[in-house]
């Protein structure tokens, strides 16, 4: 299910950019982060949580989450876009709800039957879960308090940007770009521990301060800042050079957080009173670049589990071939998008329209169930 997952939310965020300059921007943001990025990322935490706390592999019965999420991102999209249908974002946040506190259950239930602690990236899927839920949940409680909805509506989108694709990728790039470069990162577990409160109280001050208090946004602005700053420069010393490289899936995971630290950067900017759009700095300076890094590294291991051999090594190189220049396209993109340029996120758009046709045509995907 893993690798359909992939292929259908790269699908969906380039159908949702070129979507974009016809669409209503609620029904676009749905499309891109509800139907598209958070089935992916249940998928994904669905795989990630049994190696985090060293327990045997997900149930069949959970993959049923993701598909739950699907359905319930489908109806938010349906309810921004199409006539007659406008409350049908509230049966859509329902079923993410339940979605939602199935995996945390899921989560808490498996940390609970592990020998030892389990790896420190588990807390920041628990947190983003949590930050998944309260944002849901607040949404619901502006159709209640028509008053209060566009402070709610702000603290949602906060919320599920920052604290809950936010909090998720933190933590798997953590765990994720030493696996990629092949040497290990002694302080990533430390980092993980001593972050997560700092990434955490930064997503719920900028969500409050975005909604209601100004100057809390600030504050959580510092808190995120201090977590990536630490993060990156620990990356520049480890692996400045595959980072700068041409090829790989290291120059697109350093390209996601560059992003999300721009985003944040565009979001001060804008309560500055800057002309910018953090949300589309978002989506093509640190989404894209982040599940098209993540799928050139997982996709041979989804699509082949077990021992790795020189199949997953000879799929790697085709999908991170030219990596580091979308990377590139992708921070012009962003940076483009969120200063109002059309032409910004149609360029992200043709870059994962390159990736995505480069991976489905790839001889390797094609022969993928034929022995190595």
């Amino acid at each position: 299910m893993l690798p359909s997952l992939v292929f259908l939310a790269l699908a969906i965020f380039a159908a949702a950019l070129f979507w974009s300059p016809h669409a209503g921007r609620a029904a676009y943001l749905h499309l891109m982060l509800a139907a598209g990025a958070m089935p992916l990322i249940f998928g994904a935490m669905s795989h990630f949580i049994p190696v985090l706390t060293r327990t045997r592999e997900a149930e069949r019965a959970i993959g049923i989450v993701p598909v739950v999420a699907l359905a319930g991102g489908a109806l938010a999209v349906a309810a921004f876009s199409l006539d007659g249908f406008a409350r049908g974002w509230q049966a859509g946040a329902g079923l993410a709800m339940a979605s939602s506190v199935a995996l945390f259950a899921w989560s808490r239930k498996r940390r609970a039957s592990m020998l030892g602690r389990p790896h420190p990236c588990l807390a920041w899927y628990e947190a983003a879960l949590a930050c998944l839920f309260a944002a849901l949940l607040a949404i619901l409680a502006g159709a209640l308090w028509p008053q209060h909805f566009p402070a709610l509506r702000r603290f949602h989108l906060h919320l599920n940007t920052l604290g809950f694709i936010g909090l998720t990728a933190a933590g798997t790039l953590a765990v994720l770009m030493p696996t990629v470069v092949g040497r290990p990162d002694a302080g990533a577990a430390q980092r993980l521990r001593q972050d997560l409160p700092l990434a955490l109280g930064g997503t719920l001050f900028i969500a409050a301060g975005a909604a209601w208090l100004a100057p809390l946004a600030w504050l959580g602005l510092i808190a995120w800042g201090i977590a990536l700053v630490r993060v990156g420069a620990a990356w520049h010393k480890l692996y400045r050079a595959e980072i700068l490289a041409l090829h790989g899936a290291a120059p697109l995971l350093a390209m996601a957080t560059a992003g999300f630290a721009l985003c944040l950067l565009a979001g001060a900017a804008a309560a500055a009173g800057i002309a910018i759009d953090p949300t589309a700095v978002f989506i093509a300076g640190f989404l894209l670049p982040l599940v098209s890094g993540a799928a050139s590294q997982l996709l041979p291991v989804w699509l082949r589990p077990g021992v790795q051999n020189a199949w997953h090594g000879d799929m790697r190189k085709r999908l991170g071939r030219y990596n580091g220049l979308r990377a590139l396209l992708f921070f012009c993109g962003g940076i483009a998008a969120g200063l109002g340029q059309p032409w910004g996120l149609l360029l992200s758009a043709a870059t994962l329209a390159w990736f995505l046709l480069q991976a489905a045509a790839s001889p390797i995907l094609v022969k993928q169930g034929n022995p190595s």
